[in-house]
């Protein structure tokens, strides 16, 4: 799934491709995806587009109506999810896309096409059988509920190291939790979570009333130097490459069986029922291996 630094860079992809250019074409393959009816997707057809922009995990195109039309200004709001992307076309398909109610293909289908006036374009894609792609078109993102409800961005001014201790004693949960809820901080997922903790040198089962404020210092500062990291190693990159990239740039996430690049451990991995967690014992756990089961302890 695209988190924050993905998406940070997709929306500066998009803001300078797109910022100015005229709607020629909205078609919706994937009925599913559209997750609002008024106004309608066609609405977007013949505004002009102001830029793009990000709320957490949520891209942004905000789209100024055609000059004289008396319309509101309009949002293209979309949450890749877990399969979905963003596939860009310097040259558009001007081809009809036939709707389609749903589906369980596995390989990557069309759920949207935009199109502008100089003929580029974007695609949005979702592989998998589960079919998580968001895309609401909106006169506010404040409509969209999980963009209203979203928590505090962590690279903003306002995410000091108070603020996080803040929402560390809120309630007594552990740590990789807090990372994940949307609702407390926006754009951090499962891997940048693992990250982080990797850095900070923390479990991902520590709980947040443990905290020390040295601790909560620490985990600040590994919050945003990680981050701010990742968003510049994806800065500039085409829409294709944010996948690899983000892959390559990971050093316990998604890499179960290889050797932590801090201290040549064994990277492990705790498996749940639709995601899983990596972490290094030394690094982390003072050595100890975390039970692979949902409620996992240290081993003894």
């Amino acid at each position: 799934m695209p988190e924050l630094p993905e998406v940070e860079s997709l929306a500066r992809f998009l803001d300078g491709r797109t910022a100015g250019r005229t709607v020629v074409a909205v078609d919706v393959a994937a009925i599913a995806a559209l997750k609002t009816f008024d106004p309608p997707a066609t609405a977007l057809v013949g505004g002009r587009v102001a830029g793009a922009g990000r709320h957490g995990k949520w891209l942004d195109v905000a789209v100024t109506p055609a000059a004289g039309s008396g319309g509101d200004a309009l949002h293209l709001v979309f949450h890749l999810a877990r399969g979905g992307w963003l596939r860009w076309r310097d040259q558009a398909p001007t081809t009809p896309v036939a709707p389609r109610l749903g589906g369980s293909s596995r390989g990557a289908a069309l759920a949207l096409r935009v199109r502008f006036d100089d003929g580029s374009g974007f695609d949005l894609t979702e592989a998998g059988t589960r079919k998580r792609l968001a895309v609401h078109v909106v006169r506010d993102p404040q409509e969209v509920e999980q963009v209203r409800t979203l928590g505090i961005e962590p690279l903003s001014e306002d995410f000091t190291a108070d603020a996080l201790a803040a929402l560390l004693t809120r309630k007594n949960q552990q740590v990789k939790g807090l990372l994940r809820d949307q609702s407390a901080i926006a754009g951090i997922g499962n891997a940048y979570s693992d990250e982080i903790l990797h850095v900070a040198r923390f479990s991902p089962f520590k709980l947040t009333r443990s905290f020390t404020p040295e601790e909560v210092a620490t985990l600040h500062e590994a919050t945003v130097t990680t981050l701010r990291d990742a968003v510049a190693a994806s800065a500039g990159r085409p829409a294709a490459e944010l996948k690899d990239a983000k892959r390559r740039g990971m050093r316990v996430h998604g890499r179960t069986g290889e050797a932590c690049p801090v201290c040549g451990d064994t990277v492990r991995e705790v498996s749940f029922a639709d995601r899983s967690l990596q972490y290094c014992p030394t690094c982390q756990t003072g050595g100890q291996v975390l039970a692979d089961r949902r409620l996992s302890r240290l081993l003894k």
